[in-house]
């Protein structure tokens, strides 16, 4: 039992960080923009394939850079010359436009790499057991993984306060105008911005395609998670954002390895409740891809602005 809770807790803490590392950079682009962009997770999706394919070419290491510099470029330019200029048609043009760029870079992905896993593997110099948990070995790259989140999550949050750059960045975020004044340039920083927040989710499929699968429809298996992670937070508020990442990875993680149902509490229903015998029997490891659906419902329900959300934003 000590070994589930400890295992789980960590895997859980690694899920929710790699959360953290998509919806951190989603979050910054919806404060800037007002865009709640669609294609988001694609970029993560291109980040895990940019990697597979520069790691076969150059090894591991150069790939974790060059992915995320290859996405964040193509995120600038998909604000520079997409986003721009729909902006003025209005939130739902928008909301359109990033819809259709997710298909679309899904099918170009499918085009070139196909529509089969990736021999996507991890580096041989982390291909080993950090520690053994009881009688269960937990590996070195998912140490390296959350190691990177964390420090991506602490340099965030230090280049966000403490910063010139930062400063300026989050004047921008609610005084636009003004910043423009002063003589800064808003309309390179919203680009800037938009393509360091898709690097980030580029990072994120970069250190997760070895650890998980790499394929053409990944983006649509994590991009509903990665609103839900957005919405529980609060729209805009980063450190809302991260409470949520760990709080569903956590849910998710814990729902996964637990067996127990209705019935094993309880026991079995009576011959003359058939009709409730199949919900009866369900497990929570079954019913665990929902929850965070459900943590969704409520939180619109009793709080709509979010955790750390509020009601201006």
């Amino acid at each position: 039992m000590l070994e589930l809770i400890i295992t789980s807790t960590l895997n859980g803490i690694l899920y929710g960080m790699l959360l953290f590392l998509m919806a951190s950079g989603l979050t910054v682009i919806f404060s800037m923009l007002g865009v709640l962009n669609f294609a988001h997770a694609s970029f993560y999706m291109l980040g895990a394939f940019f990697g597979f394919q520069l790691s076969r070419w150059f090894g591991f290491w150069p790939a974790l850079i060059i992915a995320p510099v290859l996405a964040g470029a193509l995120g600038a330019a998909v604000e520079r010359y997409g986003l721009r200029n729909v902006h003025k048609n209005g939130h739902v043009a928008e909301l359109l436009f990033t819809f259709g760029l997710a298909y679309a870079i899904e099918e170009v992905v499918q085009m070139i790499w196909g529509k089969s896993p990736m021999d996507y593997r991890v580096p041989a110099v982390l291909d080993f057991p950090a520690f053994t948990i009881f009688s269960t070995n937990y590996p070195a790259y998912k140490i390296f993984m959350l190691a990177v989140a964390v420090a991506i999550f602490a340099a965030l949050l230090i280049g966000l306060k403490k910063t010139r750059v930062g400063m300026i960045v989050q004047a921008a975020l609610t005084h636009p105008h003004m910043v423009g004044h002063l003589g800064h340039n808003v309309g390179r920083i919203f680009m800037l911005v938009f393509g360091f927040g898709t690097a980030l989710a580029a990072v994120a499929g970069v250190i997760a395609g070895p650890a998980l699968v790499t394929q053409s429809n990944m983006a649509g298996l994590l991009g509903p998670i990665l609103f839900v992670v957005v919405v529980v937070g609060g729209l805009g508020s980063l450190p809302g954002a991260f409470i949520a990442s760990l709080l569903i990875g956590l849910l998710q993680t814990f729902a996964v390895s637990i067996n127990g149902s209705l019935a094993s509490v309880f026991g079995p229903l009576g011959p003359g409740h058939t009709l409730l015998a199949d919900v009866w029997n369900v497990t929570v490891a079954q019913v665990a891809p929902i929850l965070p659906y459900v943590l969704l419902v409520l939180i619109l329900i009793l709080r709509p602005m979010g955790l750390l959300g509020t009601r201006e934003t």
